[in-house]
């Protein structure tokens, strides 16, 4: 028997406590169909548009309602979870920091990565994104140990960006997890083709837990919440617009029987 781990998809709304509700529900079942590694989607705590909604959702690190949440739940179920993205207030308080924090089987928060690269676009005439506007980035990969193989952390956009997901192979990553919230535009266009070459950049398994559906916002996301094995092969999808959850096994000699077959490490 190999671990199992699991992405979780939502479709996120402007209340808290629903939200919350909506997570705590899929780790359950999750976790009864055996997942010891769950990842819940970017921004799974609030998507809202209202800037006093998104104030109020700021926490700082180590203390809060969503950390709380994470924390408990983790002990709970005996998981280890990767807790999306959380609001965490920065040193100065104006902004807040994206936080993908990373909790053990016993609640304790043993990881944080701050998404670097921020969602400043312009898709069209009527679609347009300045994350940079209330986020500050961060500066920092992160790869941790787990008992499943050691975890590399990136959050959306970051996808776009091989040199961070190269960094974390160089760190030893094996298993990367990319908590999403793709637009519908660039995600029919470029999600799978960007998740899958990541994971071949890497030959690392790549859990991509992600949004999907309408918000309340009106903003409207891709889903297609996927696992990918080293050799590029997408081996669970969500293909469903609506919160649900899907599961695969990790295989870590499958793993290094591709990057003996192809030694990508060699070359400088």
């Amino acid at each position: 028997m190999y671990p199992k781990i699991a992405a979780i998809q939502m479709c996120s709304s402007e209340n808290l406590d629903e939200n919350l509700q909506t997570a705590h529900r899929l780790i359950g079942e999750a976790a009864e169909l055996g997942a010891k590694l769950i990842a819940l989607p970017e921004m799974f705590p609030l998507i809202t548009d209202k800037s006093d909604l998104r104030l109020q959702a700021r926490e700082s690190f180590g203390q809060g309602k969503i950390q709380d949440f994470l924390a408990h739940t983790a002990q709970q179920y005996g998981v280890w979870l990767v807790g999306g993205t959380v609001p965490i207030l920065n040193q100065q308080g104006d902004k807040v920091r994206a936080a993908c924090l990373v909790y053990n089987e016993l609640g304790v928060c043993v990881a944080r990565y701050d998404k670097i690269h921020l969602f400043d676009v312009v898709l069209s005439a009527t679609e347009s994104y300045r994350e940079s506007d209330s986020i500050e980035a961060g500066e920092n990969s992160v790869v941790v140990e787990t008992p499943f193989g050691r975890l590399g952390l990136a959050v959306c956009y970051d996808v776009r960006f091989p040199e961070l997901f190269n960094e974390l192979f160089k760190k030893g990553a094996e298993i990367i997890v990319l908590p999403s919230a793709f637009t519908v535009k660039t995600g029919e266009a470029h999600w799978h083709l960007l998740t899958r070459a990541r994971a071949v950049d890497t030959f690392c398994y790549l859990l991509a837990p992600a949004q999907s559906g309408v918000h309340a916002s009106g903003r409207k996301t891709y889903g297609h919440s996927v696992i990918i094995n080293p050799w590029g092969s997408i081996i669970a999808e969500c293909t469903a617009e609506k919160s649900d959850f899907i599961c695969a096994e990790v295989n870590l000699d499958e793993l290094y029987r591709v990057r003996q077959a192809i030694p990508i490490r060699d070359y400088k």
